[in-house]
């Protein structure tokens, strides 16, 4: 399958319902390279995926397991920085904050906005996030 399209099915692949997606480089019979898409997504997204990739990809056929999944809980919240607000997602463990994350998507259009590299803002907002909740 050319390469060009695996941004295509990225796409179709997440706006169907899938948790995630990646590709490993592997090498199947006879030696030859080949790239194996791994979707994680809920047992009722499963068949349309499925679907998708059988008329979509190259190939022939699909295999699938069921995997466990474990998430801690997490809530939503906006702060205030000098580049506007942006939103963080908490993640809690029996009730305690363990964890905080600036949203990827936020600082990307600040970092675009302010003509700043990702990084530069991703490190202001970590230490942001570290005064107001840690």
């Amino acid at each position: 399958m050319s390469s060009e399209i695996y941004s295509h099915i990225y796409e179709q692949i997440l706006n169907q319902g899938a948790l995630d997606i990646y590709t490993e480089s592997i090498f199947m019979k006879k030696n030859r390279p080949a790239y194996k898409i791994c979707i994680l997504c809920k047992e009722e997204d499963l068949q349309k995926l499925i679907n998708l990739l059988i008329l979509e990809t190259s190939t022939f056929g699909v295999r699938y397991h069921k995997l466990e999944r474990r998430v801690i809980d997490r809530k939503f919240e906006r702060i205030n920085t000098k580049y506007g607000d942006i939103q963080i997602k908490l993640g809690y463990l029996n009730n305690k904050l363990i964890k905080a994350t600036p949203e990827y998507e936020d600082c990307k259009i600040m970092a675009k906005r302010e003509n700043i590299p990702l990084v530069k803002v991703f490190q202001e907002i970590n230490y942001l996030i570290a005064e107001k909740f840690f």
